[in-house]
């Protein structure tokens, strides 16, 4: 898995990255010790890379109603629907972190409905599928059913945008050829 490319597009030196997007990926090497492979695929490009960290970042690290774990579910759960190895994965790990269950992330991934968790978060999955897959369908009984969970209506929007922001990330990271990293497979268990 060594040899496996980071993506099928050129992925730039480091060393000849905009100082601030350097600056970014050493940070996270520093946290996590390693380089996630996104964050050098994306590097590829950025100004794209820019914009993609600071819509990930005001949506993924902001204070609400949603716990980061939460979040972190609603990634897994779409992203597998999504097919997207990379973002299970690496988003897998974050999420067995973030609950602080070594199981939670695969129970998620394979069939949510099955999985342990709150009746809130199966609302809150829910939606997320169902904005994922087919959100031309979502209407104001949805938003109903989020409301009888405690749910508000900015926990709606926050949803629907990390449903619809990673199904962008699941569909670049396949298009893209972009493997996990091997360190994501034993984090968290």
């Amino acid at each position: 898995m060594t040899d496996t490319p980071i993506s099928r597009f050129p992925v730039p030196d480091l060393a000849e990255l905009p100082t601030d997007i350097r600056d970014r990926i050493l940070a996270v090497q520093e946290k996590s010790g390693f380089i996630p492979n996104v964050f050098l695929a994306l590097a590829h490009r950025p100004d794209e890379f820019r914009a993609f960290f600071a819509y990930h970042d005001a949506l993924m690290d902001k204070p609400g109603n949603l716990t980061k774990a939460e979040r972190e579910m609603i990634v897994v759960a779409t992203s597998n629907a999504n097919q997207c190895q990379y973002c299970v994965v690496a988003h897998g790990a974050i999420l067995r972190i973030r609950a602080k269950n070594p199981l939670i992330a695969d129970q998620v991934a394979v069939n949510y409905r099955k999985a342990p968790i709150t009746p809130r978060q199966r609302a809150m999955l829910d939606f997320a599928m169902k904005v994922s897959a087919r959100a031309h369908e979502v209407d104001e009984t949805d938003y109903d059913t989020l409301r009888s969970h405690g749910l508000s209506d900015e926990d709606a929007w926050d949803i629907a945008a990390i449903a619809a922001f990673f199904g962008m990330s699941n569909r670049i990271a396949n298009a893209f050829s972009i493997p996990s990293n091997p360190e994501f497979y034993a984090m968290g268990r």
